[in-house]
């Protein structure tokens, strides 16, 4: 043990005459709760055995530690605000948009293995395979639902999700623990445990995704295994049922009635989550990363999630409750607003078009084109399939997952972002080495000059799922000329390839570059005659034009987009656009957002990709605004010492009445 990197001396133990050490992790729900220890006066290496008896001498203890705890969660403290059952606000993620008010009900009551050694492991055996064999009888069920039968990420999850309950590895390590001499409950929580322990740490969030799902899978697995009352779906259900969760897979989603449910609160989950995918295809607000929501919370509980700014309010007052009626009474004449808009052009007052476009990263997304009336998909971020697969797609998988995207475009344009893996975008089966500064660092086009045979396949998959079309590609964190004629070059010799070997491709080609890299500032004059196209990314832009993080909370609005700096930069890639004649567009939340966006109207940006939400409220205001004005207040305050001219513009705003309804 002493020559473990980890072992800290600790004299008041009296350990110094132990000399080696066995220590198995008290495990229950994932969590840890505590650790089991032997040690020995003498050298010696434990068997393989010795460590599975104290494992499942470990299993028995977290039973009695979690009966004892009440609730198979650590015991801890409540708040002062659970005691006194006040009223609670807490702030997480809004991974689904949409507002909910209803009812708490609490996703899945603990499973409580308390028979633990097999009497017979060929009974055993058997119990677990007849188990296997509902459990996967269940997940083909849900691929036959009428909401799923159609392609789309959510299909492709839960797809996956059988995958995993088909996976020799996972099932035989049951198999082993039964012939261990556990039972099939025991067996599968002993899995579950081991794997949670070792993927737990890992660094990359996808991996924890992916056991996410597992860990859902072992769950039914065992309620199908014991015949106890599943989670909360099998339960008489109130018509305002809000879901509350640490995570649930998306198959646990799925079990419920759509019809009753109003809303999802996790304490962990990500925007890219598999569940997170299924709720906005099923149109279900949902709210995650909401810290320790669980120890708080009580079933029925009334509670208003709001998808939006990513707020959950437990036990309100009447004033609350009034206040998000109201809200969501607005929000619905807003989008009947919004939807007779749809089919009204974008244009200005004074005449002057605007193109409106949409980002876009999934198929569950394409419908809001219809929705919305927009020109077109302005940033497909192709990372997304990745990230959501469980391995690397196949070169056949991504053309026809290219192709659905264009057909379900029809003759609107699709502008598809080349792989912008790397930073805080990682895939759990590609190593990378860790970084101190990923956003800096090894990702997008620089990982594909590194590695070209990833952008290469992609490559050949959009000139093919483009065949007869228009194909528009744009490359991300360029950071100078040189850099985008070796993706032009290695996306010619892709190009080559395909028609030496007879293959249909796209008929018109235009590759673009996403300025987002501060460098290419000063390169403008020798890159856009070279582009085809243009797209400023301000996300990325800002962040690192200020050095400033975009996502960290005492940073956030320390530096704001309608800066004089900000704006500089804007009007002068706009005015070298229109001189060299390089089309340009403009993607990210500035884009987004109704005020932010009227600058840009002034600073000449007539192209301007955004957020499924944020078109009708754009939409709108584009309606009302007369650009000439915008312009005459906007370019005089650009060249001043003002830390930002967001005063003057809503003054302008409210005088023209451009952000009435918004």
């Amino acid at each position: 043990a002493r020559t473990h990197p980890a072992f800290a001396y600790r004299p008041e133990t009296g350990e110094e005459i132990y000399h080696s050490f066995l220590g198995v992790p008290i495990l229950h729900g994932g969590r840890t709760i505590g650790v089991l220890v032997v040690q020995n006066r003498t050298k010696r290496i434990y068997s393989e055995e010795e460590v599975e008896t104290l494992e499942t001498v470990a299993m028995v203890l977290s039973e009695i530690v979690a009966q004892h705890a009440g609730d198979g969660r650590p015991a801890v403290q409540k708040s002062i605000e659970t005691v006194a059952l006040g009223v609670v606000r807490r702030r997480g993620t809004a991974f689904a948009e949409g507002i909910g008010i209803g009812h708490v009900v609490l996703h899945e009551p603990r499973i409580h293995v308390t028979n633990l050694i097999a009497d017979s492991v060929a009974e055993e055996q058997e119990r677990l395979d007849d188990a296997l064999g509902r459990l996967r009888d269940s997940i083909d069920a849900m691929l036959l639902r009428p909401d799923f039968l159609h392609s789309g990420e959510h299909r492709e999850v839960i797809e996956a999700y059988r995958m995993f309950a088909h996976d020799r590895g996972w099932v035989n390590r049951m198999h082993e623990a039964v012939t261990s001499g556990l039972t099939a409950e025991a067996a599968i929580e002993r899995v579950l445990n081991d794997t949670r322990a070792r993927l737990a740490r890992q660094p990359n969030p996808l991996m924890r995704e992916r056991l996410h799902d597992l860990d859902d899978l072992a769950h039914r697995l065992l309620r199908h295994l014991t015949g106890q009352s599943d989670t909360a779906a099998g339960q008489d259900l109130p018509r305002d049922t809000i879901i509350f969760a640490r995570n649930m897979g998306p198959a646990a989603l799925l079990d419920y009635d759509p019809k009753k449910l109003r809303g999802v609160v996790l304490e962990e989950g990500s925007l890219t989550s598999h569940v997170a995918i299924v709720a906005r295809a099923l149109d279900v607000p949902l709210v995650g990363k909401v810290v320790d929501i669980l120890d708080i919370v009580t079933e029925g509980d009334p509670v208003i999630i709001d998808g939006q700014s990513g707020d959950v309010y437990l036990r309100y007052t009447e004033e609350v409750e009034e206040s998000y009626k109201e809200k969501l009474a607005f929000r619905t004449r807003q989008q009947a607003h919004y939807a007779r808009l749809s089919t009204v052009p974008a244009v200005s007052r004074d005449g002057i078009p605007i193109e409106i476009l949409l980002n876009a990263g999934l198929l569950v997304d394409m419908p809001h084109l219809e929705q919305t009336g927009a020109d077109g998909i302005g940033l497909f971020r192709t990372e997304l399939h990745f990230m959501v697969a469980a391995r690397f797609p196949r070169l056949n998988e991504q053309v026809a997952f290219y192709r659905s995207v264009l057909d379900a475009a029809g003759e609107r344009p699709v502008t598809f972002r080349a792989l912008d893996i790397g930073g805080d975008k990682t895939l759990p089966y590609l190593t990378q080495t860790k970084e101190d500064n990923p956003a800096l660092g090894w990702r997008a086009m620089r990982l594909a000059l590194e590695r070209p045979a990833l952008f290469r396949i992609q490559m050949r998959a959009l000139l093919k799922a483009a065949a007869g079309r228009e194909l528009r590609v744009i490359f991300p964190m360029i950071a100078d000329v040189r850099e985008f004629r070796q993706v032009q070059k290695m996306f010619r010799h892709e190009r080559e390839h395909l028609l030496g070997h007879g293959h249909d491709i796209a008929t018109d080609i235009r590759l673009g570059v996403m300025i987002e890299v501060p460098s290419l500032l000063w390169q403008l004059d020798h890159l856009l005659p070279l582009a085809d196209f243009v797209s400023l990314g301000t996300n990325d832009l800002l962040q690192f034009v200020f050095a400033c993080d975009r996502g960290q909370p005492k940073l956030s609005g320390r530096y704001d987009l309608l800066s004089p700096t900000m704006l500089q930069i804007l009007d002068r890639v706009a005015a070298k656009a229109k001189e060299h004649d390089t089309p340009l567009t403009l993607c990210g939340e500035m884009a987004g957002r109704p005020l932010e966006m009227l600058a840009l109207l002034a600073l000449g940006y007539r192209s301007l990709s955004m957020n499924p939400a944020s078109v009708g409220p754009v939409k709108t205001a584009i309606l009302k605004a007369e650009i000439s004005a915008l312009e005459r207040t906007v370019r005089p305050l650009i060249n001043t010492g003002k830390t930002t001219i967001r005063h003057e513009l809503a003054e302008l705003a409210r005088k023209q009445g451009l952000l009435a309804d918004l």
